[in-house]
């Protein structure tokens, strides 16, 4: 049977006080709550860099055991470098995520949208030297990726291919390896606050929902995560989300 990680991408949201964590409560506990309710978060804070071993302990300390934390490749790796010279950068990055053990989920290495298939072959190259022990994720933000070629090599190194909803890129899930995740991200910069949902999703999450049923007994987990651009409010989504696949859904306050 499958297992479903979903999540946000991020939980540490002054926005969300009041809405879903409560008023009184300090940002250090935040991680806790959240937890309760969803079982995987993608860590946003790490694409802007390597965070120190101690605070991935305290992630570690303060989550149940069956958690998954997604962390986002560091931007100096994916974008100012753009994995030129990155090897050593990102075996390091990894090293210190191994501090999650059996919580580490998949790793995201999310390029931007300057990122084209030109450099085909210094991705190959890059992923040539991951190990093989974890799991990793691409999300390509330029058109030129959506080939058969790109399909072949993330399955040739057994790399998932994210499936993402982003303004201008294709909808749709790819399989690269036993594992799906996908990302539901939204316009940036379309709601001034993120306490509460503004736009209905239901439609396009139904279709999502519909179209990862359609996979559900090739694949071992599907992870998926939902940003407050998507709907207003990240935890809404998720939740919905939850609802359409018969997931347990609880009252989020």
């Amino acid at each position: 049977m499958v297992n479903y990680y979903l999540g946000t991408m991020g939980f540490s949201y002054t926005d969300w006080v009041g809405s879903f964590y409560p008023e009184s409560m300090s940002q250090r506990n935040f991680l806790k709550h959240y937890s309760r309710f969803f079982n995987a978060v993608e860590i946003d804070s790490t694409f802007y860099g390597t965070p120190r071993v101690e605070t991935v302990q305290r992630w570690y300390m303060d989550t149940p055991e069956d958690f998954r934390f997604c962390p986002k490749t560091p931007r100096m790796i994916t974008h100012d470098k753009g994995l030129r010279g990155a090897h050593l950068d990102m075996a390091n990055f990894i090293l210190i995520m191994r501090t999650l053990e059996d919580k580490l989920g998949v790793i995201l290495i999310q390029f931007p949208p300057s990122f084209s298939s030109d450099q085909f072959d210094v991705l190959e190259n890059f992923l040539g030297s991951l190990p093989d022990d974890l799991c990793f994720a691409v999300e390509f933000r330029h058109i030129s990726w959506y080939q058969s070629q790109t399909e072949q090599m993330l399955h040739k190194h057994r790399v998932c291919w994210a499936g993402t909803e982003y303004p201008e890129l294709p909808r749709g899930i790819t399989l690269t390896s036993d594992f799906a995740y996908f990302r539901l991200i939204g316009q940036h910069g379309q709601f001034i606050h993120h306490n509460r949902e503004q736009v209905d999703r239901l439609k396009n999450l139904n279709w999502w929902y519909q179209h990862i049923f359609n996979y559900r007994d090739t694949l071992k987990s599907i992870y998926g995560f939902f940003n407050n651009d998507y709907a207003g409010f990240g935890v809404g989504s998720c939740n919905r989300f939850k609802e359409l696949a018969g997931l347990a859904a609880p009252d989020l306050r």
